[in-house]
């Protein structure tokens, strides 16, 4: 038999439900009245926890509950993400939120559109042949567009206001009930629908006679007669029509690639940070000319090799310019003076004066050299002659620090600080125009090379705009907001097309497609405003420099192939004989 005070001590003490409490009282009761019976002594530490279990039940039902009781739910995790507010303040989370304003927590900036890149060159290219695929599947290349009544020569359609046309011979327009009638629905809410059955291959004949043939025995044809245009959607097995299809098939222009980083890099030391200076030239015999300090240094592009051409003891170099055939170099002094030089030889040839302060811009134009100067003059210059200057031309109020000779249409455009453009003819004394649209100092002129009497024209960091300018009716033909300072401009030899340079805030180099003027590229690596830029002889370098002290040589265009220039063919001799005249 078993002992019931073993059984007492098995079951659990802590238990506080009232069916537990129940239990633990019957089994007392019977432990009591069996221990009377048999006579044994009962176990006082079973007795005393039965008790305490008996005054917490109790105790537990004399407690009246605030609220409904709940039971805390076993958290379930799943593959599906459900927020969870437990044990979160809310109010505490929405106050330490950051702002995007604070300095304090910056936030992330936005990434920009990379406007230059390639995949958004290529993703634009997708998006406009996808709208023209649907506009093709729409309207068959035909977009209904409002027509001018007098356009109508018929009277009766002459009150219709749209038109549509549609070029698939299979697809048969629903002709007006009554031609007489005074109103005519438009004809682009006519339904147009083609005259086929989308649902069996049976024709209508053997589909009377009852016969079970899918194939056609006969050319399909619509209501006006047979079909027999093979580009029909009749005979058709593509989803499309036939306009899409040589739309999806037809060869697409690839986008240029630039390369966004430069192929070289040289050290320049002691390269100036003056907006107002012009101290990196590219020669027609492929040697860049750099001003660094009192020293003038040359950069050998086909050998790599670097020699000192001059050094200025007493005077600072503030510009450098070479002649556009030959190797003569021109250099302006912080003295107001002007030197030529032979670069084959590394000799001085003559030194020019007429010139109170520094000569910060040089301009060629055959033997006649320009200089302007902070002294707010221009002086035209006959290096055959000896007389130090021809002519001087008195227009700007500041300094000058743009200047461009037009050597097709004998035009020269200068920009100075008092934000000015003038344009003057040959060596006339007296600009021909004079434009004062710009809100800045205007350093960055540029001649067009495809487009007679088309000048570019940048502005510095109060304007940012590049504007183009028909110096034959003096006209603003377009302009555009660049966002920066505008150092540098220049055209390309190859393609219609323009670089510019800018400053802050990213201090880049801009390759634009005119007329449109959308960015080809975007290059970046300057760490100051890119005050320096020049071409190479073949058109597809350009160079720029720095407050850095870098020079970079960047890969911008591509060689020109329509007349051979650059390659092997006759162009290039043609090329190469005029640079040796």
């Amino acid at each position: 038999m078993e002992n019931p005070s073993a059984a007492d001590d098995a079951m659990p003490p802590d238990d506080d439900t009232d069916a537990n409490s129940n239990k633990k009282r019957a089994h007392l009761n019977g432990a009591n009245s069996h221990s009377r019976d048999g006579s044994e002594p009962v176990d006082p530490g079973v007795l005393t926890r039965a008790l305490q279990g008996v005054e917490q039940a109790a105790r537990s039902r004399e407690r009246t509950p605030v609220g409904s009781p709940s039971r805390k739910r076993q958290r379930i995790y799943g593959d599906r993400f459900i927020p969870n507010r437990d044990g979160r303040d809310l109010q505490a989370s929405f106050s330490l939120i950051p702002d995007n304003n604070s300095p304090a927590t910056p936030s992330k900036a936005k990434k920009r559109t990379p406007h230059g890149e390639l995949h958004f060159q290529r993703n634009e290219e997708a998006n406009r042949t996808f709208e023209n695929l649907l506009q093709s599947e729409l309207f068959h290349n035909t977009v209904p567009q409002p027509t001018p009544p007098t356009l109508s020569p018929d009277p009766v359609f002459a009150s219709s206001s749209y038109s549509t046309a549609v070029n698939d011979p299979s697809r048969a327009r629903t002709p007006p009930s009554n031609l007489s009638s005074s109103v005519l629905a438009p004809a682009s809410l006519t339904p147009s629908t083609p005259h086929k059955n989308i649902f069996t291959y049976m024709s209508p004949q053997h589909h009377r006679n009852g016969s079970a043939h899918l194939t056609p025995s006969r050319t399909p044809q619509s209501r006006h007669g047979p079909n027999m245009n093979p580009h029909s959607d009749l005979y058709s097995v593509s989803p499309i029509n036939y306009d899409s299809q040589r739309l999806l098939l037809s060869p697409k222009k690839q986008p240029r690639a630039v390369s966004k980083v430069p192929f070289k890099v040289l050290d320049a030391p002691d390269l100036a940070d003056d907006f107002y200076l012009n101290l990196v030239d590219w020669g027609s015999s492929n040697i860049l000319g750099v001003g660094l300090g009192p020293c003038v240094f040359m950069w050998n592009s086909a050998s790599g090799k670097v020699t000192k051409l001059c050094d200025l003891q007493d005077d600072i170099v503030t510009s450098v310019s070479w002649i556009q055939r030959g190797s003569h170099i021109a250099i302006g002094t912080n003295r107001g003076l002007v030197q030529i030089w032979d670069a084959e030889r590394c000799r001085r040839l003559r030194t020019m004066t007429g010139h109170s302060a520094r000569a910060g811009a040089l301009a060629w134009n055959d033997h006649i050299l320009t200089s302007g100067s902070r002294d707010r003059s221009i002086l035209h210059r006959d290096v055959r002659q000896p007389e130090q200057w021809l002519r001087r031309l008195s227009g700007h109020k500041q300094e000058v620090c743009g200047l461009r000779w037009n050597g097709e249409d004998g035009q020269l455009a200068s920009g100075g600080n008092d934000n000015k453009l003038m344009v003057w003819d040959k060596l006339n004394a007296t600009p021909l125009y004079k434009f004062s649209e710009h809100a800045a100092a205007v350093k960055a002129i540029a001649w067009s090379p495809h487009q007679h009497h088309l000048l570019a024209s940048g502005g510095g960091t109060a304007d940012r705009r590049i504007k183009f300018w028909n110096t034959q009716t003096g006209t603003c033909i377009n302009e555009i907001d660049t966002g920066s300072q505008v150092c540098n401009l220049a055209w390309s030899k190859n393609s219609n097309e323009l670089v510019s340079t800018h400053g802050f805030s990213q201090n880049q180099i801009v390759l634009w497609k005119y007329p449109s003027m959308t960015q080809v590229a975007s290059l970046t690596g300057h760490t100051y405003r890119v005050l320096y830029l020049a071409m190479s002889p073949d058109g597809q370098t350009v160079v720029t420099g720095a407050g850095d002290e870098t020079l970079r040589f960047w890969k911008c265009f591509n060689r020109r192939q329509r007349d051979g220039i650059g390659g092997d063919g006759l162009g290039s001799r043609m090329e190469l004989s005029s640079i040796l005249r």
